[in-house]
């Protein structure tokens, strides 16, 4: 397993940098309309002077070649500076860390909620099928997957937040404020993992290990938690890694809605405003995420089925 950890570190590297160089040229295509993006966020003028564009080109680099840009934002990276920010000129290091640890927590919990309530579900309605549980389980599933986060959201706050005033409708900081962008966020990846632990259970209660756990008397509660639930939550393991990626990719919109300040809120405003110091390290960022979080997934695998290592 140690071989497979380090054959897969070794991809990161390269990876990394093939995102770097593609989020960093794309963009500056774009040449001069993003100096007057800047100038528009920085001053209320939608028409700027030719000679202020010119002066700003030379202040924030542009006027160089591309690739002499790229080498000085990649030897900043390495040092640890991924460089100043064109709208806000502060650091953009700490912003992006900042907002990646607020993205980080949301998806964490947001994962949590989602495997807390689809496992149970998942196997409670596998262990009676056509039973209530199961016939919620698959509608409500089917709901869950159905409707997007950008529709979830603002229904949640009209109706708990604005109807009924249970909860705040926006904010991130106090454990209120994160309860609607969670369930939001956790909707998706729990109704599918019931549906894959549904699907899993259903089939291993047809295998013989479990006819003759129950041929020498255990109960169907400890069948089902001893010799079944484990096996069906390798298909869990192995969607933990797009789970996160889906978890990650609705943060963005989560974080829109509910002005929740994540990574997804910071890149989507640095779009706006072609802040592109801030677009590339957010970007390497989310990649650096998803090729970890499919690292641990496989090592997760590995630990939990023993004959995948062979």
């Amino acid at each position: 397993m140690l071989g497979v950890a380090l054959r897969r570190l070794a991809w990161i590297p390269p990876v990394l940098l093939v995102t770097s160089v593609a989020v960093f040229a794309l963009p500056r295509l774009l040449g001069g309309e993003v100096t007057r993006s800047v100038i528009r966020a920085r001053s209320a003028s939608s028409t700027p002077d030719p000679a202020v564009e010119e002066r700003l080109n030379r202040e924030l680099g542009l006027d160089r070649p591309v690739v002499t840009q790229y080498l000085d934002w990649l030897g900043g990276a390495l040092r640890g500076d991924l460089g100043t920010s064109f709208t806000t000129r502060s650091p953009v290091g700490p912003a992006v860390l900042e907002a990646a640890g607020v993205s980080a927590v949301l998806a964490a919990l947001a994962l949590a909620l989602a495997l807390a309530v689809g496992v149970p579900l998942g196997a409670l309605a596998a262990g009676r099928p056509e039973g209530a549980a199961d016939r919620a389980t698959r509608w409500g599933g089917a709901v869950a997957l159905a409707v997007p986060e950008f529709v979830l959201g603002p229904v949640l706050v009209l109706v708990v937040a604005v109807g009924l005033g249970w909860l705040p409708a926006l904010g991130w900081g106090s454990p209120a404020q994160a309860v609607l962008p969670v369930l939001t966020l956790a909707a998706f990846p729990a109704a599918l993992a019931a549906r894959l632990v549904r699907a899993e259970t259903a089939e291993v209660l047809g295998h013989a290990s479990v006819r003759t756990a129950r041929a020498k008397g255990l109960s169907p509660r400890r069948t089902l938690l001893v010799h079944v639930v484990p096996r069906a939550l390798t298909s869990v393991t192995a969607g933990a890694g797009p789970f996160l990626g889906g978890t990650l990719g609705g943060a963005v919109v989560v974080e829109v809605v509910f002005a929740v300040p994540g990574l997804g809120r910071l890149l989507a405003e640095a779009v706006e405003d072609r802040d592109l110091p801030v677009i590339q390290a957010g970007l390497v960022v989310v990649v650096a995420v998803a090729l970890l979080a499919a690292l641990a997934t496989e090592l997760a695998q590995l630990a939990a089925d023993p004959r995948l290592r062979s």
